[in-house]
């Protein structure tokens, strides 16, 4: 796992400097801080920063094919390099490592964009390709590692991570608030737009190719579901399923053992990641080290049940404990790594836990998630199942009660428990064909954050965009419908983004996600939906496979959603002097963003410690990372001034530019 920069000019007008490619190399070495290095070569520059996992004495990058015409700087992992490497040898390739970042590049070399197609693993990467004139770049299928660009003075600039964009640009960048918009009503930007204008991320199973200075984006995957008629009409033997589930699941957590370093699991105390453990446990040798964070707020912690499955697992077990305190203070490094307004602070834990499994030495672990998006886990899926169902009979006062089921702390909620719970769950009830429709109340609910925008805002705002949707998608059961909306918006954009890589990567650690498989997920695709779903019993076909392995008050638990809390980090007992100062009148004002009376109002109804609603909870944590944001890279953004300090520095150049060879640094 790595980070990559890199700039070609798309008019071949000036060679690319290189004190630009270091400083930006510079911005990333914290995803790979164990060797660096860089390729010129007129017009192109390629930048790296490794994380050694494959190959920690081979695999500095950049790397060439043997004759030096093509050239890749990679991120990621390629899980089934190994086949590929040999079916690369019977075609006559050579190589001079044994990692994998050398097979993609062969790979590309032998089949072109259509390589794509072959890769299992988790990538992003950039190759020149000499002979043919061209830069060819991909990202994975679901989005597991970024990919960053922005086209500006005839010249393409990507990167693994915005802020080493901007170390290149010799101008702040400006935030774009339709994106904000959409960050306040879908949780995240819609691709390929970024929080920064003019900055787009590359989608999810997309490769881009410049060629004679043009730039030109491709899809090469795409999630897709049957028909409803054909998901119905399967009628296979329910141990078939389980059976190739079984399968599918031991294997794509095995291959993602493949490491030269020790590899380590993220234990919640959940189902996933329960499972995934289990699966090392049961079916491979690996010593196995496992990794929790415990809150010490009773209202989010679960190292109960994390104790729990370390015990019966026989794991070696570490824990660190987090205060609604400590997540307040580590908010602002969270907000570096995300590059973008979050609504939730539930990736500062995840930064934590990160920093833990550095601690004890381990550059990768495994983890859970994708289970809740391929096989139904999530609360919507079932929201959605009971309002279809109370939809039929609209006046009922029987069928709403379902919803207790889903939420039996309800008492809880301010305006009166199960009346309360009706009511919000009536809004839309008959638009049932609406594409939207399992989400239509959760996008309705956050985009109330957006009453804090300021007038300027407001009134310059466009609408938002319709869903771009695949065709069929009418035709697809309503579980697969709401399953494709989450999979596509939420996973990549938010959950794989800012809980995912740049929580653990801002440590220097990779997360694996065997879930997310696309052999795996292409079955769950085909998972009749009665599998996935049972009445309101989610993830039917993973708890009944858990069996085997998992203690029943483990495998039988209810799904209990990761959270961590908001207004308690920030404001209690007092704030950290970044939160007060960010959320002044003054400062509001400056960045222009929001109402200041409506933030000032906000933050009083807090420190009178008045009951606080979702809504405002997530406007508190939108509105202070967005400040942040501004603060971060716009206002205070620091671009190097001298050439950095990089780590086994190693540069390679083409014949056009005048490095005197290779060389190390």
């Amino acid at each position: 796992m790595c980070g990559f920069v890199g700039i070609l000019n798309l008019q071949e007008v000036e060679p690319v400097p290189l004190d630009t490619i270091l400083g930006m190399v510079a911005q990333v070495r914290h995803r790979g801080p164990d060797e660096s290095g860089v390729y010129l070569n007129g017009r192109v520059g390629l930048g790296h920063a490794r994380l050694s996992i494959v190959d920690l004495t081979g695999g500095q990058q950049p790397i060439s094919t043997e004759d030096g015409s093509r050239w890749i700087v990679y991120n990621g992992e390629v899980f089934n390099y190994p086949d590929l490497r040999a079916w690369l040898l019977r075609r006559g390739h050579q190589f001079t490592t044994q990692s994998d970042t050398e097979v993609v590049l062969h790979l590309y070399e032998e089949l072109g964009p259509a390589c794509l197609e072959e890769l299992n693993g988790q990538f992003a990467f950039a190759i020149w390709d000499g002979p043919a004139n061209r830069l060819f770049v991909a990202r994975d299928r679901v989005g597991v590692r970024p990919f960053f660009y922005t086209i500006t003075a005839n010249r393409l600039i990507f990167a693994s991570e915005i802020k080493a964009i901007l170390a290149a640009l010799p101008q702040s960048p400006a935030l774009d608030p339709a994106v904000l918009n959409q960050i306040f009503t879908y949780w995240s930007p819609r691709e390929p737009y970024t929080i920064f204008q003019r900055i787009y991320q590359l989608p999810p199973g997309h490769y881009g190719v410049v060629q004679d200075g043009v730039w030109r984006v491709q899809r090469y995957w795409q999630l897709t579901f049957p028909d409803d008629a054909e998901s119905r009409a399967d009628e296979r033997p329910f141990a078939d399923y389980l059976d190739e589930f079984h399968d599918l699941l031991v294997d794509a957590t095995r291959i993602r053992l493949r490491a030269d370093v020790p590899v380590g699991a993220y234990l919640s105390g959940g189902l996933d990641s329960s499972v995934i453990t289990a699966v090392i446990r049961n079916f491979t040798r690996n010593h196995l080290a496992t990794f929790s964070i415990a809150f010490d707020n009773p209202n989010y912690d679960e190292s109960a049940y994390q104790q729990r499955m370390a015990a019966f697992l026989g794991t070696d077990h570490a824990l660190s404990r987090i205060s609604d305190a400590d997540i307040g203070h580590l908010f602002p490094q969270v907000i570096w790594h995300t590059e973008t307004p979050i609504l939730r602070t539930a990736p500062a834990p995840l930064y934590h836990l990160a920093a833990l499994v550095r601690e004890h030495g381990y550059k990768v672990v495994l983890t859970g998630e994708g289970a809740d998006e391929f096989l139904a886990g999530y609360n919507i899926f079932k929201e959605a199942l009971v309002r279809r169902f109370w939809a039929r009979e609209p006046d009922s006062v029987i069928r709403p009660l379902l919803l207790r089921r889903l939420y039996p702390y309800i008492s809880q909620l301010s305006g009166g428990g199960d009346a309360a719970l009706a009511n919000f769950f009536r809004g839309n009830l008959a638009d049932v064909d609406a594409p939207d429709y399992s989400h239509q109340l959760r996008w309705q609910n956050t985009a109330r954050c957006t009453r804090f925008f300021s007038d300027a805002v407001t009134a310059g705002l466009p609408p938002l965009e319709p869903l771009a949707l695949p065709s069929g998608f009418a035709r697809w059961h309503p579980l697969h419908r709401a399953q494709y909306l989450e999979a596509t918006l939420f996973l990549p954009h938010y959950l794989l983004c800012s809980q995912g890589d740049r929580m653990s990567m801002a440590h220097a650690v990779e997360g694996r996600y065997p879930f997310l498989d696309h052999r795996l997920i292409d079955f769950c695709g085909r998972l009749p939906p009665r599998l996935k779903l049972r009445g309101l019993r989610e993830k039917y076909l993973l708890r009944q496979l858990a069996q085997r392995w998992l203690p029943p008050d483990i495998w039988q638990r209810p799904k209990r959603p990761y959270r961590a809390p908001i207004h308690h980090s920030f404001f209690y007992p007092a704030p950290p002097d970044y939160v007060t100062e960010l959320l002044s009148p003054a400062q509001i004002k400056k960045v222009g963003l929001f109402r200041e009376t409506a933030v000032s109002r906000l933050v009083q109804k807090i420190q009178r410690g008045l009951p606080l609603g979702e809504t405002d909870d997530m406007a508190l944590a939108g509105i202070l990372s967005t400040q942040l944001v501004y603060h971060l890279f716009v206002d205070h953004f620091q671009r190097p001034v001298d050439r950095p300090a990089l780590r086994n520095l190693k540069l390679f150049s083409g014949e056009a530019v005048a490095l005197g060879g290779v060389y190390h640094v």
